[in-house]
């Protein structure tokens, strides 16, 4: 059986970090940037969040891939080198060996530990896929190194993690994309504009775990800064901001509150609020059109019956 390779190429500076950290708490409107979020605990959490009934758009973007499979994997193609970015425990990629039979599997995630334990368990599944698991910060800018090897490229990135990016940010990134696929293709999952209860329900569930998931970043901060937040000083806040078409997660705080660490403080009026994370939701005209200007040539589109998410396959 194979072992999995490993290659660490995001390595923490503990200094950037605490000046990142404070010149986003220090910022008018307060933000914290959501790759913050997936320590091994947040990346947990987030397993958890997939799995509640609120929380449409895995199994949503599952159910795609399901009824679509044959047809989605004729359009892409058997036998590439599959890179699966962000790609926590491994498990929506997995689903695709079967009809894909990629030659190799590259997992990149920023949350290295619990990267190395979803791999071996995956490789144990699959002991004589090549299989190589990357620890790289993509956020800023995707650089794959040249041990993903040669060859066409099919670069997976589910869950509508690109909504993350501001739409300017996105188009940069699929650029970036659209490069290291070297001549290949992107598999892609998009959130749509739907209802808007139906979006603050998913990013605001009644068991209160996307809340945790969202105050765990108190925790992770204070252990970065030396800080001394406190975890029931803060509320969890999810809205659908319809202008923007996205959804915003916030930190707001209780009461008025002080945030210190060892060299800065940042004083919070009750109702203050820290920018966590933005979702944004496209419609599939939309996120065509972006891809286009990204520069890719031909897409394919398949959604599910309410048209609430879309998977994008896009090439050349």
């Amino acid at each position: 059986m194979r072992s999995p390779r490993f290659i660490q190429l995001h390595r923490d500076d503990s200094a950037l970090l605490r000046a990142e950290l404070a010149a986003g708490l220090l910022r008018q409107p307060a933000q914290i940037a959501p790759k913050y979020f997936y320590d091994a605990l947040g990346s947990r959490l987030f397993e958890a969040i997939t799995e509640l009934p609120e929380y449409y758009p895995t199994r949503t973007e599952r159910a795609i891939f399901e009824a679509h499979a044959r047809d989605i994997a004729d359009t892409v193609g058997r036998g590439h080198t599959l890179v699966d970015l962000g790609a926590g425990n491994c498990e929506k990629a997995a689903r695709l060996f079967g009809t894909l039979q990629p030659a190799r599997y590259v997992a990149v995630d920023i949350s290295v530990d619990y990267l190395r334990t979803a791999l071996a368990c995956l490789q144990r599944l699959h002991p004589e896929m090549d299989m190589l698991g990357l620890g790289l910060d993509f956020s800023a800018q995707l650089a794959l190194p040249p041990e993903v090897g040669a060859g066409s490229r099919v670069l997976f990135y589910p869950g509508s993690s690109i909504g993350n990016f501001t739409p300017e940010q996105a188009a940069v990134f699929l650029r970036q994309v659209r490069r290291e696929a070297q001549g290949g293709s992107l598999l892609i999952g998009v959130d749509l504009v739907k209802d808007k209860t139906v979006l603050e329900r998913a990013y605001d569930d009644p068991l209160q775990v996307t809340a945790a998931f969202n105050r765990n970043l108190l925790r992770r901060v204070n252990s970065i800064l030396g800080g001394d937040a406190a975890l029931e000083d803060f509320d969890h806040v999810a809205l659908f901001n319809e202008p923007a078409s996205r959804i915003e997660m916030h930190l707001q705080a209780r009461r008025d509150v002080v945030w210190r660490w060892p060299d800065g403080e940042r004083a919070f009026r009750a109702g203050e609020r820290i920018h966590t994370e933005s979702s944004y939701k496209y419609t599939a005209v939309d996120f065509d059109a972006l891809l286009h200007r990204a520069g890719f040539a031909r897409t394919s589109c398949w959604t599910d019956d309410r048209s609430w998410f879309a998977v994008f396959l896009a090439e050349g």
